[in-house]
């Protein structure tokens, strides 16, 4: 007897000891990230005199920046298809806006950020898309001007020309964004003589990361 109320008095204590609601151990699934609220009037203008590119229909501004030359067009004279983004389907409808091309670009070795908007519908509902050339890198979220932004990386080669891509995309305001990091050249061994590259892809890279800080929204 004496031991079976030992018993029951150690499960009265447990049970005391109990909270009274019990605890969540499942993890719940975390909100999708809120965009950014609309920009002010007195942001836009600020904006607007300090951009060497906006677009005020499309909501979006282009700061300077050094060591860049804006174009306002893709069409080049090396590798790469003057779409309005990169891997674009061929029935996928959009608008080139701008582009920062890196100084030095040339038919070895170019480096250029481009930013293209699409109010397609279709467009607008397959924007976040991973391209079938994406790497099995990780997709990931980056915010630029603090707007979300799907995030992949792809490629394309052909021959002895080559084709990098860092992709960001999103939807702001009904349209498709479109930003893309491309480097686009051909192996410089194949010249004779080679020829030397005017920038190597590291540094291609770490420049054009700093280019999606002159992009701004301002709508």
């Amino acid at each position: 007897m004496k031991q079976r109320l030992g018993t029951l008095c150690l499960l009265g204590l447990l049970t005391a000891c109990q909270p009274e609601h019990p605890v969540e151990t499942a993890h719940a699934t975390p909100a999708p990230p809120m965009a950014p609220p609309p920009v002010s009037d007195a942001q836009a203008s600020r904006i607007a005199l300090q951009a060497q590119f906006v677009d005020e229909a499309m909501g979006v501004a282009i700061l300077p920046l050094p060591g860049f030359t804006l174009r306002r067009d893709f069409r080049r004279d090396y590798l790469a298809t003057d779409d309005w983004k990169a891997f674009a389907r061929p029935d996928s409808r959009g608008k080139a806006l701008a582009a920062l091309v890196l100084e030095g670009s040339d038919d070895v070795t170019a480096a250029e950020l481009r930013l293209g908007i699409s109010d397609d519908p279709d467009a607008v509902a397959n924007c976040l898309e991973v391209s079938d050339s994406a790497l099995p890198s990780p997709r990931d979220e980056i915010r630029i001007d603090g707007q979300p932004f799907r995030h992949f990386r792809a490629s394309d080669a052909a021959m002895s020309h080559y084709l990098t891509v860092d992709a960001y995309r999103a939807v702001r305001q009904q349209r498709c964004y479109a930003i893309d990091l491309l480097i686009v050249g051909t192996r410089p061994e194949v010249y004779d003589p080679p020829r030397t590259p005017p920038f190597d892809t590291a540094t291609a890279q770490a420049r054009l990361r700093e280019a999606l800080d002159a992009i701004r929204f301002v709508k």
